[in-house]
């Protein structure tokens, strides 16, 4: 069995304590100099014991003070040493900071219940109220150090319970900073996408029309389309970028797309689509009733613009059939279809991202979505790429952000 490493600051209090207590013994101050059973170099015997198992009191607190009560308790036969007493002191709180949890409890108790047996019993002993300073003398020497390490440990464990706690705050800050991030970042995504795809799909398009096709006017009209799509996608991207930049000083909010700008979506439509053989129709169901929430609106009329545009990449020569309608149970539904086949000519590329754009706007708003094909109607195309939303419309004045 190997001895812990001592403290360097616990060897320094070790060494200059024992030598503070033979500078004293050499002389002859004495605690006790009546005391004249053993000589008076045996008061150097409990000193050295306390000095050396000073040094490692942060190790064995509990063996240490048990070593010191025995040197203590040696002391009293001897002519007695100050540094003794105080390293005994310094043993009774070094037990109650750094000991275990049990000592914490026992040792203040212990100490309290010999400072009163000595405080009722030495005057009674002694017959003398002398016996009651050194009842008093003996709750200083034990129980006010054991108090005070009680105290001392209550503080530590009260910084380190404070201490843990701005740690699990700032890291559960940086938990919501990061998700906010995340969320910002996916929400600039969809607008950005959902913005610009529309009219790059068209320039994709008439730009491969265009090359395919050796025919003069034919290749005006689509450099005509391409210069109509790449001017309004870059008017939507300069708004994306103006809600991006700080627009404190600037009194007038943005305004965002809403349901009542779907009739000029699909004449737009109309007009990228001819070439590939494709209609849009629109049939509205809803009616009359109160506003629909910003954001349902907004998702509604994205997620109508993104069905959009994928009908103009890969949908086959048919119809696209837009349908809005508000069902009894307040809830939105937009109803996206068209034929579904590998069409010939021109074709746009797709990444799939307006897809998860779609299903993320309506998880935000608690609806449900399905898109795929479909079997198709009896008088209709085999089948048919079906998109259909249901957002729901609640009362509340705050509705989720789509």
């Amino acid at each position: 069995m190997t001895l812990p490493r001592p403290h360097r600051d616990d060897v320094l209090m070790g060494v200059c304590s024992f030598l503070g207590g033979v500078l004293l013994w050499s002389l002859g101050l004495y605690t006790q100099p009546d005391r004249t059973l053993l000589p008076a170099w045996a008061a150097l015997v409990p000193l050295a014991v306390l000095s050396v198992q000073e040094m490692y009191r942060r190790s064995t607190p509990l063996l240490t003070l048990l070593v010191g009560t025995a040197a203590l308790v040696a002391d009293q036969l001897t002519v007695g040493n100050l540094f003794t007493v105080l390293l005994f002191t310094d043993t009774v709180y070094v037990a109650t900071v750094y000991g275990p949890p049990a000592a914490v409890r026992r040792v203040p108790i212990a100490a309290g219940v010999v400072t009163v047996a000595c405080v009722i019993g030495l005057p009674a002993l002694l017959q003398d109220p002398f016996g009651l300073f050194l009842g008093v003398v003996v709750g200083m020497i034990i129980l006010t150090p054991a108090l005070t390490g009680v105290i001392i440990r209550n503080h530590r464990a009260a910084a380190d319970a404070a201490l843990l706690r701005a740690e699990q705050t700032a890291l559960l800050a940086e938990m919501d900073r990061v998700q906010a991030v995340t969320a910002e970042r996916g929400r600039m995504a969809r607008e950005l996408h959902d913005m610009v795809a529309n009219h790059l799909s068209a320039i994709a398009i008439h730009s491969t029309a265009a090359l395919s096709l050796d025919n003069p006017q034919t290749s005006r009209d689509a450099l005509g389309v391409i210069r109509e799509n790449s001017v309004a996608g870059l008017a939507e991207m300069r708004r994306l970028i103006g809600l991006l930049r700080d627009s404190g000083h600037d009194d007038q909010p943005a305004a965002a797309p809403t349901l009542a700008g779907v009739e000029s979506l699909i004449a737009q439509c109309r007009t990228h689509g001819a070439a590939s053989g494709l209609t849009f129709t629109l049939d509205d169901r809803r009616g009359e009733g109160p506003p629909l929430p910003t954001p349902v609106d907004l998702a509604a009329y994205r997620i109508v613009q993104e069905s959009l545009t994928n009908a103009l990449k890969h949908a086959e020569r048919g119809e696209v059939r837009v349908v809005l309608a508000r069902t009894e149970g307040r809830a939105l539904t937009v109803t996206v279809t068209s034929a579904f086949g590998r069409r010939p000519g021109p074709r746009a590329p797709g990444s799939g991202a307006g897809l998860v754009g779609m299903r993320e706007r309506v998880a935000l708003l608690s609806g449900e979505i399905e898109a795929g094909p479909v079997e198709g109607p009896a008088d209709g195309p085999g089948k048919i790429w079906l998109v259909r939303a249901t957002l729901p419309v609640h009362d509340e004045d705050e509705e989720p952000s789509a």
